[in-house]
């Protein structure tokens, strides 16, 4: 046992090793530290090229992972090669299954710019071609000669019908034939009756015959169009060939290393010479559309855009990314990783009621923006998205890109849509995310493991020394220079290591939870502004602590009051039998504090049962009942080796409302159980925590800082008398980082921590009684605690024994 001098209660940092003033002259600074398996990690990660080989970063949400996984692999990028520019492009021979090109970075934007200005200048370059003379004469020339052809036919027939006395005339119902007189005059109808029926008859065969030959001619009429037709799209192609040719020389040229720019080029230009009919008759619908009233509206004469003739958009080039300014390989982090924002999506535009779409409206996804590079996510926000998780892993088993509507799997009706070429894979994936979500992973997704290889662990704490403190203090200063703040002094820099050390509640390690420092270095700076200071002093940081937990500790306070109101009993100074102050911890929200709880033990006349209370009512969790059942096994191995225990405990945590877990009561619950069966009383000035194993060994707790500091307040409320005091487990002195003014009450000796490590070293501390050794005849020594629980339990023995000869005799 010992009684802890102030020393060992705070390890205060000496400002004075620091060879700066202010963080302003540190020179190398950083913004991560201790990270080095973290570091060993994700290089492996880098450099293993295997398919699944992606990484899952796992730590602590108050660690700063995203900017930590960022800059390493910024770092590690910057030498890495640029990965292409992805384009899609139209592809000619299915309109419905756009083709992938990729491109060396930049060049992909340069070719969309290029056919942006060939689309713009196409227009007026068939214009001006097709208004020209030559053109219009030869177009004049091959429709004048067809007419001529026809209008040759039908004199031909007019005479041959003129030889027969017949005559060809035009009527509303379409070419019919008259009989003529010897004078060329039409005959009547009734010239045509007084003719003899000989007549007549060889007047009906020769209008047959010529009836016969007229439908020839008239049905060879729509052969004679399409003839036009075809000549005149073959004078058209000949024109659009030529006139298009220096737009496409120079783009040529350009792109004359890359072949597949080439075949584009080839396919473009071919397309425009076969439907250059169309482009030029919607560009005339188009201008007829426009009409001088919109025209007159624009302030001036209105000419149709190139754009928007829906046929030039499929010589558009739709660059999905571009890596023009990417310096390596890209390092992508998505903050909202939907299905869509992940693998791409197709998009709709409205026209006329109608939903359209086409290679232009295919946008990209992440997944499309990190090709080549590093794709960061958050790992719960991933599984949160509906379909999200399901689709990332189905891309990474396939290895191909593919932009699918998921939506489609779900409609009773399939609609025709885009099918966009599939991109080969290749990009490295990293899941950020908190441990348990990790291992929660590797139990219930089969997958995972296959496709995430790599576990990289972030680094909660750090060891204290004083090459830390250096390396600390370059932390502090990179964050500082990154979130733009005050220069932080020394003492500044001093205080917030050992707020560091307060953090991880141990004196010998340091925090490396950067969202936690980086809120205490933002709250100092604020305070340092309030106070008027340039720099960032040492009361600036004590105030931001101070004003961090006032913010946070409204339900500590009540809880407090209750308990200096008397709603709540716990009693600080006195003696009592079969009653003790534990100590539990409570976390709601941003903080963290300590209350004293009283334990009380009852016992009487029994079969060696030890009843919890709180299991009984359902209100323990497995491991304080497993703490109380230890209790039992510690007294049977020392009380109940000659003899069964003939006893029934009881064991409560009074005025407690609700659920208690964890096994850091179990030490003060022994102290009870041995008061009451013993009848020996315990200082209530004290108050004790720690877990106690089989055989009496006390073992270290967490929150031991948060526990001294809440019954110390309630002493101090009630005023200290010099005699209150917290018994620890001697395990827990390296985890002491306590508040200044519990350092003070132990310096003036008017409060006390004593560190324990057996139950019988607390219990002498508690009663003021030896324990007491056992002697060769296994008794002990007379006025010690184990003689008084032996001579307890040898009464109990001795009228249990009694009672079951009164029974038996009865029977």
């Amino acid at each position: 046992m010992a009684k802890l001098n102030a020393e060992t209660l705070y390890k205060k940092c000496d400002p004075e090793q620091f060879n700066f003033e202010t963080t302003k002259e540190i020179s190398n600074s950083t913004t991560i530290i201790g990270q080095e398996r973290l570091s060993s990690s994700l290089e492996f990660g880098i450099g293993i090229k295997d398919d699944g080989f992606n990484i899952f970063a796992l730590g602590p949400g108050k660690t700063n992972k995203r900017d930590h996984l960022k800059q390493f692999f910024e770092e590690q990028s910057a030498n890495e090669e640029t990965p292409s520019d992805i384009c899609y492009i139209n592809n000619f021979d299915d309109h419905y299954k756009p083709r992938v090109m990729q491109l060396p970075a930049g060049r992909g934007c340069k070719l969309q710019k290029e056919m942006e200005q060939l689309i713009e200048d196409l227009i007026p370059t068939l214009t001006s071609a097709f208004e020209t003379e030559e053109y219009q004469n030869r177009r004049q020339s091959l429709q004048e000669k067809i007419q001529q052809e026809q209008g040759q036919s039908f004199e031909d027939l007019q005479e041959k019908a003129k030889e027969k006395g017949l005559a060809m005339v035009r009527t509303p119902a379409g070419f019919s034939f008259a009989p003529l007189k010897e004078d060329g005059e039409m005959m009547n109808e009734e010239e045509v009756k007084e003719l003899s029926e000989e007549e007549r008859e060889e007047l009906e065969e020769k209008t047959q015959e010529l009836q016969e030959e007229l439908q020839k001619l008239i049905q060879k009429m729509p052969s004679n169009r399409r003839k036009v037709r075809e000549r005149i799209k073959e004078l058209d192609k000949e024109i659009a060939t030529y006139a298009i040719k220096d737009l496409f020389d120079d783009i040529r040229e350009t792109f004359s290393d890359l072949e597949k720019v080439q075949a584009f080029l080839d396919n473009v230009e071919l397309d425009i010479v076969e439907n250059v009919q169309t482009i030029m008759g919607n560009q005339g619908q188009q201008q007829e559309q426009a009409g001088n009233q919109l025209a007159q509206m624009l302030g001036g004469q209105q000419r149709p855009r190139s754009s928007d003739n829906p046929v030039l958009d499929s010589y558009r080039v739709n660059v999905l990314v571009n890596n023009e300014d990417t310096k390596g390989a890209p390092v992508i982090y998505e903050d909202n990783p939907s299905y869509k924002n992940l693998i791409g999506r197709v998009e709709y535009q409205s026209k006329m009621g109608a939903l359209t779409t086409n290679f232009n409206l295919i946008k990209p996804g992440a997944l499309h923006r990190a090709n080549g590079g590093y794709l960061i996510l958050d790992a719960r926000e991933v599984l949160l998205e509906p379909f999200a998780w399901e689709g990332l892993k189905r891309i990474l088993k396939s290895g191909e890109l593919k932009i699918e509507s998921f939506g489609e799997s779900y409609r009773a009706i399939s609609t025709v849509s885009l099918e966009p070429e599939s991109i080969e894979l290749d990009v490295k994936i990293i899941l950020q995310g908190e441990r348990i979500l990790y291992y929660l992973l590797c139990q219930h997704d089969p997958e995972f493991q296959k496709l995430f290889k790599v576990e990289a662990d972030f680094e909660d704490e750090i060891d204290r020394t004083d090459d830390s403190h250096q390396r600390y203090a370059k932390l502090l200063a990179g964050l500082i220079q990154k979130d733009e703040l005050r220069p932080f002094d020394k003492k500044a820099v001093g205080r917030i290591i050992e707020q560091g050390s307060r953090m991880v509640g141990d004196n010998e390690k340091l925090s490396t939870m950067t969202n936690d420092i980086t809120n205490l270095l933002k709250e100092a700076d604020y305070w340092a502004g309030q106070n008027g200071n340039k720099n960032v002093q040492y009361g600036d940081v004590e105030k931001a602590i101070e004003q961090k937990i006032y913010r946070s500790s409204r339900i500590r306070d009540k809880a407090q009051e209750s308990i200096n109101r008397d709603s709540i009993f716990i009693d600080t100074e006195g003696s009592a039998i079969g009653q003790i102050n534990g100590l539990s911890v409570t976390q709601i929200g941003n903080l963290m504090f300590g209350r004293p709880n009283r334990i009380t033990a009852r016992v009487q006349l029994g079969k060696g049962e030890i009843i919890n209370i709180e299991r009984e009512v359902e209100m323990s969790g497995s491991i304080h009942s497993k703490g109380v059942l230890i209790l039992k096994g510690f007294l049977g191995e020392r009380y109940g080796r000659e003899r069964p225990l003939s006893l029934s405990a009881s064991l409560v945590f009074e005025q407690s409302y609700s659920h208690i877990d964890g096994d850091s009561a179990s030490s003060a619950e022994l102290y009870a159980l041995l008061s009451a069966i013993g009848d020996i009383p315990l200082k209530q000035s004290f108050s004790v925590t720690g877990s106690v194993n089989q055989h009496g060994k006390v073992q270290p707790i967490g929150g031991v800082n948060e526990k001294i500091e809440g019954f110390f307040d309630i002493c101090n409320e009630r005023g200290l008398t010099g005699e209150q005091g917290v018994l620890i487990p001697k395990a827990n002195e390296k985890n002491l980082m306590l508040r200044s003014d519990v350092v003070k009450a132990v310096e003036e000796d008017t409060f006390h921590i004593y560190s324990v490590e057996t139950i019988n070293e607390g219990m002498e501390l508690l009663t003021g009684l030896k324990m007491g050794e056992e002697d060769e005849k296994g008794t002990y020594p007379e006025g010690t605690v184990n003689h008084k629980v032996i001579e307890k339990l040898n009464q109990l023995a001795e009228k249990r024994q009694s009672f079951i000869k009164s029974e038996n005799g009865s029977k």
